[in-house]
């Protein structure tokens, strides 16, 4: 738990070292929002982790918010959160997005444990991230249409239906032979 004296250390490094990226901040229960201008995000991001200040070296998760229903702009608002086992403490960072100019750079670079979050955030919201290296849907099918997470998206919305393909599973091992396989296609 933060002492006393360390409350808002990460704050003050932030707005010390990006004076014109961070565009508001806030703590609650010792713990600090700061968000952040979404050019800067990736570099903010390095600093976390890289900084003996910061040592932000756990990415917990990642999520979109769509703030269609509070008429606010910009409407999409992506949230991450970090821990920092080092120093016991947590950090969550906002980046507001635009609908127009839905994207984001990517930090899969800093931390590889990002792919599925941002590859769920594309598929349920469509927000694009920059320079990742797999970006294609992860929960919903190929031919689904639109992000089903978006505040305007249609609940009665009809989808294309997929046909279902034929599975077929090969199970093999140094001592078996063809016999032993498995065909669960039917």
């Amino acid at each position: 738990m933060p002492t006393k004296d360390s409350k808002l250390v990460t704050t003050s490094l932030l707005k010390k070292n990006f004076p014109k990226s961070i565009l508001e901040t806030h703590s609650h229960r010792g713990d600090e929002t700061v968000v952040v201008d979404r050019k800067d995000l990736l570099s903010i991001c390095e600093f976390l982790r890289d900084d003996e200040g910061c040592s932000y070296e756990m990415l917990v998760d990642l999520t979109a918010v769509d703030l269609l229903e509070q008429n606010l702009t910009p409407r999409f608002e992506m949230v991450y959160h970090f821990k920092s086992l080092r120093h016991g403490k947590r950090i969550r960072v906002k980046a507001r997005l635009d609908e127009q100019d839905c994207s984001i750079d990517s930090i899969y670079q800093l931390w590889k444990a990002v792919d599925w979050y941002e590859r769920e955030c594309f598929d349920m919201y469509g927000i694009h991230f920059n320079n990742h290296p797999d970006l294609r849907r992860i929960l919903m099918y190929d031919q689904f249409e639109g992000h089903p997470l978006r505040k305007d998206y249609p609940m009665d919305r009809q989808q294309p239906i997929e046909e279902l393909r034929e599975i077929c599973l090969l199970y093999t091992s140094d001592a078996a032979d063809e016999e032993d396989s498995v065909d669960l296609g039917g």
